[in-house]
C-alpha cells in the first residue's frame, strides 16, 4: 500500500481520488488551501475505515510548500505525489488582469514544480514511488479564451515529460490528460455554458485509478 499526498483534495477530482485510493487501503494525505473541506473528506474516509491526514498547504507559496512538506515528511513516508491542485484563467487575453495571469502561472506551474522538487528526495528513498501530474487536454492543444491556462498546462506537460526522462527507473511519473469535468473549478466563471455534458469527478477519478500504471492517462 502507498502513502499518497494529494493536493486540492478538499473538492472535485482531488476529493474523489482520495476517497477511491483510501478505499483501496492506501493512506491518504489531504492537502489544500482551505482546511474545512479537507477535514470533511478526512471524516468521510475515517468513517469507512480508511486512514487520512490533513495539511493546509498553498502550493503557490514557496515558504508554505517548504514548511508543510517538512511537517508531512517528519510524520509520513510519502511514496506517491498527486499534483492535482490548480486554478483557472479564462477569457480573451486583453481582458485578463495581471493578477489572474500571475495566479494561474504561480499556482499551476510554479506550485507543481515547487512541491515536486521538495518531495523528490523523499520519493527517491522508496522503490516504486510515483508522481502523477493532472494536466488536462489544455496541455495538448490551444483553445479559445484559454491562452494563459493552456500556457500553464503546456508548461506542466513539458515538466512532466522531462521528469519522466530524468527520473526513469527511479520514480514512476504519470501524465493525466482530462477532458471536460464538472467540478467547483467552473463555479466562478461562465466559460462553460452547459455543464451537463461534462463527466463527474467520480467518473474521472475511477478511470484514472484504473489506469494508474500507465505513463499517460487520457480521460
Amino acid at each position: 500500500m502507498q502513502t499518497i499526498l494529494i493536493t486540492g483534495a478538499g473538492t472535485g477530482l482531488g476529493k474523489e481520488l482520495a476517497l477511491i485510493y483510501a478505499q483501496k487501503g492506501n493512506t491518504v494525505i489531504l492537502a489544500g488551501r482551505r482546511i474545512e473541506p479537507l477535514e470533511s473528506v478526512k471524516q468521510e474516509i475515517l468513517s469507512e475505515g480508511g486512514e487520512a491526514f490533513t495539511y493546509q498547504l498553498d502550493i503557490s507559496n514557496l515558504e508554505s510548500v517548504k514548511r508543510t512538506v517538512g511537517k508531512i515528511t517528519a510524520k509520513h513516508d510519502v511514496t506517491y505525489l498527486v499534483n492535482n491542485a490548480g486554478t483557472g484563467c479564462f477569457g480573451p487575453l486583453t481582458e485578463l488582469s495581471h493578477e489572474e495571469i500571475m495566479t494561474a502561472i504561480q499556482t499551476n506551474v510554479l506550485g507543481t514544480i515547487f512541491l515536486t522538487k521538495e518531495l523528490i528526495p523523499y520519493l527517491l528513498k522508496h522503490g516504486g514511488s510515483k508522481i502523477m501530474n493532472i494536466i488536462s487536454t489544455a496541455g495538448q492543444k490551444g483553445k479559445v479564451n484559454e491562452s494563459v491556462y493552456v500556457a500553464s498546462k503546456f508548461a506542466v506537460r513539458g515538466f512532466t515529460e522531462s521528469l519522466q526522462k530524468e527520473l526513469e527507473d527511479k520514480v514512476h511519473v504519470v501524465a493525466t490528460y482530462m477532458g471536460g469535468m464538472d467540478t467547483p473549478f467552473w463555479d466562478e466563471t461562465n466559460h462553460i455554458k452547459d455543464k451537463s455534458r461534462l463527466r463527474s469527478p467520480r467518473e474521472v477519478a475511477e478511470i484514472i485509478v484504473s489506469r494508474d500504471g500507465e505513463l499517460e492517462i487520457h480521460v
